[in-house]
């Protein structure tokens, strides 16, 4: 069973880049409710509050129950916008939730007993972790806030397809029924490659041959080149 996470909000009445601009100078954090049968909201939601929450994996996997002005909604985290350079949430959109509905959503996974595992304890081994979330289908009654993946009897050369986690009850992988292609491996063990450069031989250098080897050819005069040979002086 998941927990229950409760976020409180306010209603905001002024709207606009100006209001907004406002509202994160007194340390609040714009946010809009949408979905189901009412009308968007625009909200506003102190900002250490958020920056605490958004700091747990829960705020933006889970069921949350937003408390606006004591009125309590189910709803999801779809959007959260941070600046780009400072340690600032800017904006928040949140989705309501029809409980009688399945919804889809993305959330992580928990990798356990790695160490413990037979590949674990081979040196040379790497587990490489290929997928960290998966999107699921359920009830959001049924939603969890993560999927834990038994690694326990991993073995040298094994693969763990998401195919082959087991998810909790009413729980579904969407993309499952797309076809085998869509069936990833969530975890692969390989083999450590050790990367060794081949040392090439540096070609020899032309071995010097001593000046004094060297036999000079003697000089040419421009008399002995213009001669033709055999006509002397008359």
């Amino acid at each position: 069973m998941a927990s229950k996470h409760e976020i409180k909000a306010q209603i905001r009445k002024d709207e606009g880049k100006g209001a907004s601009r406002r509202l994160r100078h007194a340390d609040f954090v714009p946010a809009v409710i949408y979905g189901g049968t009412q009308p968007p909201q625009s909200l506003q939601l102190i900002h250490n509050d958020v920056a605490l929450a958004a700091r747990n994996e829960w705020f933006f996997s889970a069921l949350l129950d937003l408390n606006i002005e004591g009125k309590v909604q189910k709803v999801l985290l779809r959007d959260l916008q941070r600046h780009p350079v400072k340690s600032r949430v800017l904006h928040l959109d949140f989705q309501r939730i029809d409980e009688s509905k399945p919804i889809r959503l993305k959330v992580p996974l928990h990798f356990l007993n790695q160490d413990k595992s037979p590949a674990g304890k081979i040196a040379g081994l790497l587990i490489m972790h290929e997928v960290n979330e998966v999107e699921i289908s359920c009830l959001p009654s049924q939603l969890p806030e993560h999927i834990e993946v038994d690694l326990s009897t991993l073995e040298k050369g094994d693969i763990v397809h998401l195919s082959s986690i087991k998810l909790p009850e009413g729980v579904q992988i969407p993309a499952l029924r797309l076809g085998k292609e869509h069936d990833l491996a969530a975890v692969v063990v390989k083999e450590a490659r050790v990367e060794v450069e081949e040392e090439t031989a540096a070609p020899e250098a032309a071995a010097e041959v001593p000046a004094t080897a060297v036999k000079a050819e003697p000089a040419k005069t421009d008399a002995a080149t213009k001669a033709e040979p055999g006509k002397g002086k008359k």
